[in-house]
C-alpha cells in the first residue's frame, strides 16, 4: 500500500504510456484512489474511483485501473488479482460496474495467440472480459464484483530509509 506521491511508484509511472506529465510529483488522477507497489518495486497499480458526474466514459461509477506496470516483476496475472483484493480491502464493496481498465492498442504490444495479435490477455486470464471501446478507441476490459477475489489488505509500504521489521537501524 502506498500513496499518490510515492517516489518509487512515480518512477514506474513515469515509464507508463499513459503518463501525462512525466516527473510530476503526483501521478494519480484526482479523487479517491488505491496505490500499490510490488515488494521488489518492479510493479505498481493504481485504482481510481472518480465520482460518476466527472466521468466521460460509459462505465461511470466503476472503479478504474488507471495504471498497471510490471517491469519483470513476474506473475502479472497474480499481481492483478492481488491488486483487486487489496482494492476491495481498502475501498469496500465494489460498485455494480466492478472495475474497468482501458488499453491503448496503439501503444501496447500485443500477445501473440496462435500467431494472432491479442490485447488484454493478462486481463482476461485475471477474470476480465472485453466489453467494448471508448470514444477515443481504447479497448475496455471489465471485471464484475462477483468475479473479483475476496478482500485482502496489502502490506503497508515503509517510507524509504526506514528499517524493515526485525532490522536494526545502523
Amino acid at each position: 500500500m502506498s500513496n499518490r506521491a510515492d517516489p518509487v511508484a512515480r518512477a514506474l509511472a513515469d515509464r507508463h504510456y499513459n503518463r501525462q506529465t512525466v516527473g510530476a510529483e503526483q501521478f494519480v488522477p484526482p479523487g479517491r484512489c488505491v496505490v500499490l507497489v510490488e515488494e521488489t518495486a518492479r510493479a505498481f497499480w493504481v485504482t481510481s474511483w472518480p465520482f460518476p458526474e466527472f466521468t466521460k466514459h460509459d462505465w461511470a461509477g466503476a472503479w478504474i485501473c488507471s495504471a498497471f506496470r510490471s517491469e519483470d516483476a513476474g506473475g502479472s496475472i497474480e499481481l492483478v488479482r492481488q491488486a483487486l483484493a487489496a482494492t476491495r480491502a481498502t475501498l469496500g464493496e465494489p460498485p455494480e460496474g466492478g472495475l474497468v481498465t482501458f488499453i491503448d492498442h496503439r501503444k501496447v504490444r500485443p500477445t501473440l495467440m496462435r500467431n494472432h495479435p491479442t490485447w488484454g490477455w493478462v486481463w482476461v486470464k485475471a477474470g476480465f472480459r472485453y466489453v467494448g471501446q471508448t470514444k477515443a478507441g481504447l479497448l475496455t476490459f471489465q471485471i464484475s464484483p462477483n468475479d473479483m477475489p475476496s478482500p485482502m489488505p496489502a502490506k503497508q509500504r515503509l517510507p524509504l530509509g526506514l528499517p524493515l521489521f526485525g532490522e536494526v537501524p545502523a
